[in-house]
């Protein structure tokens, strides 16, 4: 192994090592017996799926499940081309420690149950009629949350067999990692709510930031003692 390949493992594992223990961190804020899984509808892009895996990384997600061929052939396209970096989005490398399953379909959600908590509701997130805006929905404990694909919808299928189907009443449509982020950003506002967490965590802060950010906020005690 040359010193430039023992480097950078060197530094993929303490990137996995740091992630796992912001993890565990982000998990305190979370509801009690917490449990989220994704589930990616024949997604086409790898950016897309990579910005998905890095925010289950921030938002502690368990698994995320994705179906059809789309994915894994752009994955064989791009991973021969000089340029496949720029697909990387993934930069905090949430893929090492999360599980990232192909699935035959949603349609029949019977076979994913094994990997499921027994109580795990279906949310379907997508734009569709009679859905539930998101801000007025109350996120279930544990959940599978069902995403359409990018340049299509969910299933009608895959609708009728869900617990709850919610949308994002945006001006137009997001795109799937944009989407996946704010729907997790929310069950965890309404988690920190629930929880009556209204304190800034430093220590979550420290050890999810850049390390060239050692900016604070300036309190009056700060102000007093200067």
């Amino acid at each position: 192994m040359t010193v430039l390949a023992a480097s950078k493992n060197g530094r993929e594992k303490l990137m996995t090592k740091l992630l796992l223990s912001t993890m565990a961190l982000g998990k305190s804020l979370q509801v009690e017996n917490s449990h989220v899984t994704i589930g990616l509808t024949n997604p086409k892009s790898p950016s897309n799926v990579g910005a998905v895996m890095r925010a289950a990384g921030c938002y502690s997600v368990e698994q995320v499940f994705y179906t059809g061929q789309r994915y894994a052939n752009a994955m064989k396209f791009n991973g021969s081309k000089r340029n496949a970096s720029k697909h990387k989005t993934d930069t905090k490398n949430a893929r090492d420690k999360i599980p990232l399953k192909a699935v035959d379909n949603f349609e029949n959600i019977e076979h994913l149950r094994a990997s499921l908590p027994t109580d795990a509701k279906i949310i379907c997130v997508d734009l569709v009629e009679g859905a539930i805006p998101l801000p007025h929905f109350e996120h279930p404990e544990q959940a599978i949350y069902i995403f359409g694909p990018e340049d299509g919808t969910i299933s009608q299928a895959v609708i009728n067999s869900a617990d709850s189907v919610v949308y994002v009443p945006t001006v137009g449509c997001m795109n799937l990692a944009a989407s996946v982020n704010v729907l997790l950003y929310d069950r965890l506002a309404k988690s920190l709510v629930h929880n009556n967490q209204i304190e800034s965590d430093d220590l979550l802060i420290r050890k999810s930031r850049d390390t060239n950010n050692k900016v604070k906020v300036k309190t009056s005690a700060n102000l007093v003692s200067e």
